[in-house]
């Protein structure tokens, strides 16, 4: 079985080489430039309306570049299923399927079940603390359950870089501390490249190894901050992470105000 038996092989690398991106002519994103090793969660935080998402999607192949390019460098894991795999902010789960048919969906894609499939499915379960849910109905489980079903389904394809969009900004604030816990112990024992957009910055600032700062749209590169400490020894209240948090507000705050007046005046 994958995953708790060993140590996992390294995740990919990513480069964003000078992303420029334009909807309708409108420019979104201008001149991007990240590098993102191996192993790395990079939280990215912006004003409203700064391409955080459009981000998220050029890197994972949903849309092309209109300048620049997205590029991954080194070996995918040993059972790759998908290089790339996404965690949405709705969750994305079958009503009608079960917990373990909702995994077992990006599995049937690749032509996986039988003993194998039934393998991965435990292993992941028992990952995200779900092997006692694994016949519940998404509409029995929480909000907190629903996304770890999302997340184990996404760890199911055994991916290089997992991208992470909004995913508990639909939970409430226990709900949120649990997950990240949760987060932060699956990265610990099996690292993955992480790409994790965000409008908070409690988030990013507990999960983050990095945090990039996008500008008011279209959005630029302003600032990538180093997050200190393990992400395992990172505590709620730590003074040194609520001073990076007003740190990263103060960058923010100014713009964030001139992005809400320009979408009331949409």
């Amino acid at each position: 079985m994958r995953g708790l038996s060993g140590p996992r092989d390294c995740p990919m690398d990513l480069t964003l080489d000078h992303i420029t991106h334009r909807y309708s002519g409108m420019p979104v994103l201008q001149d991007i430039d990240l590098q993102i090793p191996a192993g790395e969660i990079l939280c990215i935080v912006g004003p409203s309306g700064c391409g955080k998402s459009t981000l998220l999607r050029l890197i994972g192949g949903l849309e092309r570049p209109d300048e620049g390019a997205v590029r991954m460098a080194g070996a995918a894991p040993e059972g790759c299923l998908n290089p790339l795999t996404y965690v949405f902010q709705d969750f994305a789960l079958l009503p009608w399927r079960t917990v373990e048919g909702n995994i077992s969906l990006v599995l049937e894609d690749h032509g996986l079940g039988g003993r194998k499939g039934e393998e991965i499915i435990a292993d992941v379960l028992a990952r995200t603390r779900l092997s006692g849910f694994r016949k519940a109905l998404p509409r029995q489980l929480s909000g907190g359950m629903k996304q770890r079903v999302a997340i184990a389904r996404a760890l199911a394809v055994n991916p290089a870089v997992m991208l992470l969009d909004e995913p508990l900004s639909a939970l409430d604030a226990q709900t949120r501390e649990l997950l990240m816990d949760d987060l932060v112990g699956l990265w610990t024992r099996q690292p993955f490249t992480g790409v994790y957009v965000t409008h908070n910055l409690a988030e990013a600032v507990r999960l983050g190894h990095r945090i990039a700062v996008l500008s008011r749209r279209p959005g630029r590169l302003r600032e990538v901050i180093e997050v200190p400490r393990a992400l395992e020894d990172r505590r709620a209240g730590d003074p040194e992470l609520e001073a990076l948090q007003e740190r990263l507000w103060g960058l923010m705050r100014d713009e964030a105000m001139a992005a809400d007046q320009e979408l009331v005046d949409v």
